[in-house]
Parts: C-alpha cells; structure tokens; sequence
C-alpha cells in the first residue's frame, strides 16, 4: 500500500487561489473564483462537472470528520478531516478539495485548509484503480452564519489520475453537518437540605450563534433532569423540563436521600447533545 504525502499534481497556485477565497456566507463577499483554471496542466473539467464523475474519473465517497458531525463555538477554529475516495482506470493520483454551502461554489460559504501545505494530502492506495486522499479543512467561526448549521455542506474536488488527466468536481455530497456548539448548566439549592424539603433545580441551555459570535439561550427545548443516589453510578431520569424563552432551566423535587442531579439535552440537528456536570445535594 503506498502513502503519498504530497503531490506535484496540485500545485501551489491552486492552494494559493483557494485560500484568497474568503470563507464567507453566500453574498457577504466577493464570489469564489473557479478553482480549475489554477490547476497545473489541462483539465478535463474546464467547465466545471457539477457531478461525481467526469468521463472515467468518479469521486465515490466523501467523509468529514470520521462520520462524526462538527460542533464549532464563536470564537476558537474548528480543524477537520476531509477525505474523497476516487476512482478512475489508470488509478487515483491524487484528490484535494473543500467543503461549500451555498447556490454554487461561486457563491458559496467556503471551509478549505488553513495553508497551502495542507491542501497537499495523504493519500492511500485501496487497489489498482481507487484511493483515499485525506487532507485537512479549518471552520472560522467569524466566517460562518446560523443558515449553515444542521444542513449538508457539498464537497469540492480537483482529481487527477494516474495518466495525468485532471477533473473538477461539484456537489459531491458529504455525510456530516456543521452543528453550534451547546453548553448546559445545573445548581441544586437549597444545600444542605432536610429530608422531604424542596429542593430547586435550575440551570441554562445555550448555544453558539454564528450571527452574533455570542453563547444565547435555547428556547423551548426539552431537557431530561437526571439523579444519581450517592454511592451509585447510574443516573435515572426524574423528569423532563422545557427550557423559557431566554434558555433557562428551573423545576422542584422532593429531598429524599442523598445524591447528585444533572441535565441532558439529547440534541437537535442544528445544535450537539450536551450533558452538565453534576451537582451534588446534602440531605439531613
């Protein structure tokens, strides 16, 4: 099995011209220039092939991030795997690209590697004919809007086989969505606490919001309030309590032994699965 780490194939000026795209939403910029003029030596896809194949070369699968969908804050840069199996008689050379959203990749919202070293990927022989080529793509928060969150991102390639034909090819369709990062919290109280009293459990859902770079409430969301007895490891589900209109928690129940409480909110597409830490009630 070969490793391929860089490829000549792609040349620096294509890395170059994709990193002068800026990352931004569909018509917050200028639009994206076709990225196959750059591409060193002919192309069989002059025009752009809006398809996941051009004559023998096909792209037949994309995978970002493992399968596993991406949580991204407001602030920090989420960095990801992207990788395309392509296939073409001859065999695959390589295969680069990045992620898109928009009407088409000249307008699009854009995630590509950070540098142009890193749109050199590895790329690793499955036979004669397919490889996998693996490469890394940065998400910048300050680049992303909230119309991009729990949707599918399409993939772009450039292919170049083994006989050194080269292809580009859009709307390859990618198996994981971009998702705002969530945050949950909990406070039991009073503590301690005597035995058949209240206790108040309050706490707050929030979620990255790619408009405004800021952590708001999730509203109207349903949130499991869980216990665990001390001296066990299992939590149980007391109930389900649904968030205000500003993302906050609060319900009561009665003391009865001792133990911790937590939430979990099981997630939503737009928006990652989240669980708080616990917090541990006195009961006298």
């Amino acid at each position: 099995m070969r490793i391929r780490a860089t490829v000549a194939a792609l040349s620096g000026t294509l890395a170059l011209s994709a990193l002068a795209v800026p990352a931004a939403h569909a018509g917050d910029g200028p639009a994206a220039p076709r990225l196959a003029a750059s591409v060193a030596g002919g192309s069989e896809a002059a025009g752009g092939q809006r398809a996941a194949a051009a004559g023998d070369i096909k792209v037949t699968k994309v995978t970002v991030n493992d399968g596993k969908d991406v949580s991204i804050g407001t602030t920090a840069k989420k960095r990801f795997k992207l990788a395309f199996t392509a296939t073409a008689p001859s065999g695959i050379d390589v295969t680069s690209g990045f992620l898109w959203l928009g009407r088409d990749v000249d307008s699009a919202a854009l995630i590509t590697p950070a540098t142009p070293a890193e749109y050199n990927p590895t790329c690793v022989d499955v036979n004669a004919t397919t490889s996998t080529c693996t490469l890394y793509v940065t998400a910048d928060p300050s680049r992303l809007r909230n119309s991009g969150a729990g949707v599918r991102w399409n993939a772009w390639a450039a292919v170049t086989d083994n006989e050194g034909k080269q292809v580009e090819l859009e709307d390859l369709k990618s198996d994981v969505r971009l998702q705002r990062a969530s945050r949950l919290t909990v406070n039991a109280s009073p503590e301690p606490v005597k035995k058949g009293k209240t206790i108040t459990v309050s706490g707050a859902l929030t979620r990255a919001n790619w408009d405004t770079k800021k952590y708001a409430g999730y509203t109207k969301q349903s949130v499991k309030l869980q216990f665990k007895k001390k001296g066990t490891s299992a939590y149980t589900t007391v109930k389900t309590v649904k968030t205000d209109t500003k993302g906050n928690l609060r319900t009561t129940v009665k003391a009865s032994v001792d133990g911790t409480f937590r939430y979990v909110f099981a997630g939503t597409s737009t928006t990652p699965a989240v669980t708080s830490a616990g917090d541990a009630v006195d009961v006298r």
